[in-house]
């Protein structure tokens, strides 16, 4: 991979790993369209690092509280609204990794991505998130999720398992539906980034692990900077001008970026 390459790359990863557009289908898409080669899962294992350092370092001063408050919750056997919160993140990941390794055992990632496929998924949910922000009452915040809220919102985000779908847009659209304001939308959706974050590149190392392949470690850690760096600054940049440009922003280019490619099918 060249330097271009690399960079282009990273800096998509991180642009649209937060952004409710999907990472996985532009990462997908991407290479198709320039007819750049497959970028490989060691430098996919390293841009989700790049992200994963990012949520963790914009969200530093309130994962230390939430996180002691969650330990302490072990020794009280009660819940605080923070040991809660952590709680709930746990909870709602249960679902997207019961729905991952079923996919992974029966073999369907390639079946998933397709360009029909990803196509529709960027279509049918950029409306679903139209409709969420349009017709949710925004007047609760994370601290209110009740476990079937979290349950819903995990369901919603084992879907993103589909290419196009977007991880982040799908959770923020439940959540939405649910009553949640547009800022603790956002807030949960990349809380609930971290474990699923975490897994994906377990996964992805212990496949990467087994195939025994050379690792430019090099071209690594590029991506890993790049990625976080693009991250942090779209994470930043989204949450604060959440309010003030709502969703049809990402509304709008989700429907032109399927028009557009069906009409290359």
């Amino acid at each position: 991979m060249d330097i271009l390459h690399i960079i282009t790359l990273a800096l998509l990863q991180g642009l649209t790993e937060f952004l409710p557009i999907s990472s996985s289908g532009h990462l997908i898409l991407f290479p198709q369209l320039t007819g750049w080669k497959d970028q490989g899962l060691a430098f996919d294992i390293a841009v989700h690092v790049g992200s994963l350092l990012a949520v963790l370092l914009y969200y530093r001063h309130e994962l230390r509280p939430l996180l002691i408050s969650w330990l302490l919750s072990f020794k009280t056997k009660q819940l605080t609204p923070e040991s809660r919160l952590v709680w709930a993140i746990g909870f709602g990941t249960i679902p997207v990794g019961l729905v991952g390794l079923t996919i992974s055992i029966a073999g369907w990632e390639e079946q998933l991505r397709l360009p029909i496929i990803i196509a529709s998924t960027t279509i049918l949910f950029g409306l679903l998130l139209w409709l969420a922000d349009v017709v949710g009452n925004k007047e609760r915040d994370e601290f209110s999720l009740t476990w079937k809220d979290v349950l819903l919102i995990g369901i919603a985000q084992a879907v993103a398992l589909i290419p196009g779908t977007s991880r982040s847009g799908i959770t923020i659209t439940a959540a939405l539906f649910l009553g949640l304001n547009r800022q603790a939308a956002a807030k949960f959706s990349f809380l609930l980034a971290i474990p699923v974050i975490i897994l994906a590149g377990a996964s992805e190392t212990i496949t990467l692990i087994q195939q025994n392949v050379v690792v430019d470690w090099g071209v690594l850690c590029l991506a890993v900077i790049f990625s976080a760096i693009s991250a942090y600054l779209c994470i930043k940049t989204f949450i604060n001008l959440l309010d003030r440009i709502g969703m049809l922003p990402f509304v709008l280019y989700r429907l032109g970026l399927g028009v557009i490619l069906i009409w290359m099918m």
